[in-house]
């Protein structure tokens, strides 16, 4: 019998206005999806990553120097408690059930776990899509601005053609794939997340036309073979500058881009960056302290 690889925990006890840095800072550091749970009696956020890797030992110093530099940017962290435990994969799957639900992006999707019960809507096209080790269930509002995006951007009748950079657990293609998009392409630098998306991809039936792939944005070529009518990147800031070449040279004329992973205090800067590309913000969504937003040629 195959021996199962340990699953750790890493949490850190925060407030509600210091979540979503925390869960950024976590993701970051052990390159797993966060989760946050909140408690309305105690008013306090529980930030919190699974993982099989093997945990750097310095992890925790690590958490500490990334908590002060949230803490100089002025915001309130709570008691900044840190917690690494190994967890039993029961107690993770029955952790994930109680607090994962079922998502909807009007009358067009629905994001649901395999457990729950809920039944789409007449015409709602559905993604079932299990909590895992991959960033990307739609709950975290970077993901839930691509999903209305691509809802939004949608065209009845007509072929939408769509490419997902940092396609982590496959949710947006997956998403682009249900509600009619063809042909659809996917592609993330983590080898993990290109499993876990195809893994998804094959449990939503739509395997035959999303295949992911692992590929470096830093690396694909700058004068690519096939544009597309819509394009999601849900990456970093950084990364989104420095690649923003290789990222709207993807991009069909007339067709719209999505840029979501985006500190707000950071979206201005991303936001000029793109223009300079000849891109106008067409779009655009604050939640806590993410911003997201969609862009078309000028």
């Amino acid at each position: 019998m195959k021996k199962q690889k340990t699953l750790r925990r890493v949490s850190i006890a925060t407030t509600l206005e210091a979540e979503d840095a925390v869960s950024e800072l976590l993701a970051t550091l052990t390159g797993a999806a966060a989760s946050a749970y909140f408690d309305l009696e105690a008013q306090t956020s529980l930030v919190s990553v699974f993982t099989h890797k093997i945990l750097p030992r310095n992890l925790k110093a690590k958490i500490l120097a990334g908590l002060k530099q949230t803490a100089d940017c002025g915001l309130k962290l709570g008691s900044g408690k840190i917690t690494i435990a190994k967890v039993k994969r029961e107690d993770w799957a029955e952790s994930w059930k109680r607090h994962f639900h079922p998502l909807e992006i009007g009358d067009a999707l629905l994001v649901k776990p395999s457990w729950s019960k809920k039944k789409p809507r007449k015409n709602q096209a559905v993604v079932i899509l299990d909590p895992g080790l991959s960033f990307g269930t739609g709950q975290h509002p970077t993901t839930s601005f691509c999903l209305h995006e691509i809802v939004r951007c949608r065209k009845n009748g007509t072929q939408v053609t769509f490419l997902d950079i940092g396609t982590g657990s496959g949710i947006l293609a997956i998403a682009a794939a249900k509600l009619g998009c063809k042909p659809v392409h996917a592609f993330d630098f983590d080898p993990e997340a290109v499993r876990v998306a195809r893994e998804n991809a094959f449990k939503n039936k739509v395997d035959s036309i999303l295949k992911p792939v692992r590929r470096d944005v830093t690396k694909i070529s700058l004068r690519p073979t096939r544009q597309y009518d819509l394009v999601c990147a849900n990456l970093i800031s950084n990364l989104l500058i420095a690649e923003r070449r290789r990222i709207v040279n993807r991009l069909k004329p007339g067709g719209t881009l999505v840029l979501a992973g985006i500190l707000a205090v950071e979206f201005s800067e991303v936001e000029q960056a793109f223009a300079k590309t000849g891109l106008r913000l067409v779009a655009k969504r604050v939640e806590n302290e993410w911003c997201s937003g969609s862009f078309c040629f000028a």
